[in-house]
C-alpha cells in the first residue's frame, strides 16, 4: 500500500470476456523471456545430441515420407522433388501441431504454479507461440540448405511472388494453434480425457491435409473437407510461393485468415472465462 492509503497492485479478475493488457503483458515480459528460453533449451535438455535435433527430427521425418509415400505407395508430388515436397509441408504442420499440443495442456501442466502466483496466465500460451517460432527458423534453414542443394543439382525449383504470404502463413498457423489451444486447455479443466485424445486427433487432422500429397491428387469426394481445413492453404500457399506448386488460391488463403482470427478471438474469451475459476474445478 502506498503512503496515500491506495493499493500499488490490485489482482482481481478481468470484467470483460475478451480482454488482453497489453501493458500489464509488457510488464512481465521478463517472465515471457524466461518462458522462452525454457522451453527451447528442455527440448534438447539431456539428450546426447542436443540442438542437432531440432534438425534431425524433421530430416528424419522428410525420409520416412519419401520411403513410404512417395517409393511404396507411389504418391504423387506434382513433379516437385519429394524431399522439398515433403519437407515444406512438414516445417508448416510441425510448427502447428507442436504449438497447439503443448497449449492445449497449459492448465494441466502448470496448474501449481497458476494456484500459487499471480502473472498473466496467457503468457504460458504465447511462450509456447515464440518458443516454437524459434524452432520453426531454424528448421526452416535446413529447408533452405536443402532447397539449395536442388538448385545446384539442376532441378527446376524457384520461388515466385507467393513468398510474400510468408508472415500471414506464420500468423495463420499461430492463431490457429493457439486458438485451439486455449479451447482445449480450458475444456480438459473439466474434462481431462480430451488430453489423451488430442495428440490422435492431431496425427488424424494431418492426413486431412496436403501434407503428403498435393490438393489436386485428393479424391474428389473429400476435396470440400480438405478445403474447409483452415492448414490446407497455409501448407499450399508454403508450396506455391517457395515451390511453384500450381494449386493456389487466395480465397482459401482468405478464408483460412478469416477462420483463424474467429477461432483466436474464441480460446481468448474461452480462457478468460476458464482462467477465473479454473482453480476450483482443475
Amino acid at each position: 500500500m502506498s503512503n496515500d492509503g491506495n493499493w500499488d497492485l490490485v489482482i482481481k479478475p478481468e470484467s470483460r470476456l475478451i480482454d488482453i493488457d497489453f501493458h500489464e503483458i509488457w510488464k512481465y515480459r521478463t517472465l515471457l523471456v524466461m518462458y522462452v528460453k525454457r522451453d527451447i533449451v528442455t527440448f534438447y535438455k539431456q539428450t546426447i545430441l542436443g540442438p542437432l535435433w531440432f534438425f534431425i527430427q524433421p530430416l528424419f521425418t522428410t525420409l520416412i515420407f519419401m520411403v513410404i509415400f512417395g517409393g511404396l505407395a507411389g504418391i504423387s508430388t506434382n513433379g516437385l522433388p519429394q524431399g522439398l515436397f515433403y519437407m515444406a509441408g512438414i516445417l508448416c504442420w510441425n510448427y502447428f501441431a507442436d504449438c497447439l499440443n503443448r497449449t492445449s495442456i497449459v492448465f494441466k501442466e502448470n496448474q501449481q504454479v497458476f494456484g500459487k502466483v499471480y502473472f498473466p496466465r496467457v503468457l504460458v500460451p504465447v511462450s509456447i507461440i515464440i518458443s516454437n517460432l524459434v524452432k520453426f527458423g531454424i528448421q526452416f534453414l535446413l529447408f533452405a540448405i536443402v532447397y539449395v542443394y536442388y538448385l545446384v543439382k539442376g532441378v527446376s525449383v524457384h520461388p515466385n511472388i507467393g513468398v510474400l504470404y510468408f508472415p500471414v502463413l506464420i500468423f495463420i498457423m499461430a492463431a490457429l494453434s493457439l486458438g485451439f489451444g486455449m479451447i482445449i486447455t480450458a475444456l480438459t479443466t473439466k474434462y481431462k480425457d480430451l488430453v489423451f485424445l488430442i495428440q490422435f486427433a492431431v496425427q488424424l487432422w494431418m492426413y486431412a491435409t496436403p501434407v503428403i500429397y498435393p490438393l489436386s491428387e485428393a479424391p474428389d469426394k473429400y476435396k470440400m473437407l480438405i478445403l474447409a481445413n483452415p492448414m490446407t492453404a497455409v501448407v499450399e500457399t508454403f508450396k506455391y510461393g517457395f515451390l511453384n506448386q500450381p494449386s493456389y488460391n487466395l480465397l482459401n488463403l482468405l478464408y483460412s485468415f478469416i477462420f483463424s482470427i474467429i477461432i483466436l478471438t474464441l480460446g481468448i474469451l474461452v480462457f478468460n472465462k476458464v482462467e477465473k475459476g479454473f482453480m476450483d474445478t482443475i
